[in-house]
């Protein structure tokens, strides 16, 4: 007998899909929809870019990816911080996203140790990144360009960091309005991309 969902799954993609995103609040009490003025995205295309050391890391094949192998220990890593808005019930959520097929992890693995990864969804041609953690140093950027590969062979149209932040501007991370955003959103909702 299938597991019953404690949430509307289908409502909550539909908030995805509007525009919105979930997030606690700072003692993680209450769980809200937040939209915002501005948004960010990763390029799929050739603005996408990376440092030079990092180069050198990925021809060394230090790491190897893997998809949602360790979906539950990159919820928690990214959770994993002093302050956080992933609260317990947003993980349950997050949890039953990815029972149904739209929340993944995107992981890097030194040997049989989870590096770091990348939490997000898809909603058709969209991915939309929650959030990222690294254990070791260089997971999350090998994750990061590596998941751009794969976004790209899977056809994905648009890559949403949601904030801006000096990591992700190093990526080649550009901000767009609200407007702009959901226009672009709604052409990519008409794909119909597989994650896996």
């Amino acid at each position: 007998m299938g597991r019953t969902f404690e949430y509307d799954i289908a409502a909550i993609i539909q908030g995805y899909a509007k525009g919105y995103f979930l997030m606690a609040d700072d003692d993680g009490r209450s769980l809200g929809w937040y939209s915002s003025r501005q948004r960010t995205l990763i390029p799929l295309d050739s603005r996408f870019r990376y440092p030079k050391s990092l180069r050198r890391v990925l021809n060394q094949n230090r790491f190897s990816v893997a998809i949602s192998r360790a979906f539950g220990q990159v919820v928690e890593g990214c959770a994993d911080r002093d302050t956080t808005w992933i609260s317990s019930e947003l993980k349950d959520i997050y949890w039953e996203l990815h029972q149904s097929g739209y929340a993944h992890s995107f992981e890097t693995w030194q040997g049989n140790e989870l590096a770091g990864g990348i939490l997000g969804l898809m909603v058709g041609g969209a991915f939309i990144g929650e959030s990222m953690f690294y254990r070791i140093p260089e997971g999350s950027k090998v994750a990061m360009v590596k998941l751009v590969e794969h976004l790209r062979r899977q056809q994905f149209m648009l890559f949403d960091a949601q904030m801006m932040n000096p990591h992700l501007e190093r990526f080649g991370a550009y901000v767009i309005g609200d407007r702009e955003y959901k226009s672009l959103l709604n052409v990519a909702l008409k794909q119909h991309c597989q994650f896996l």
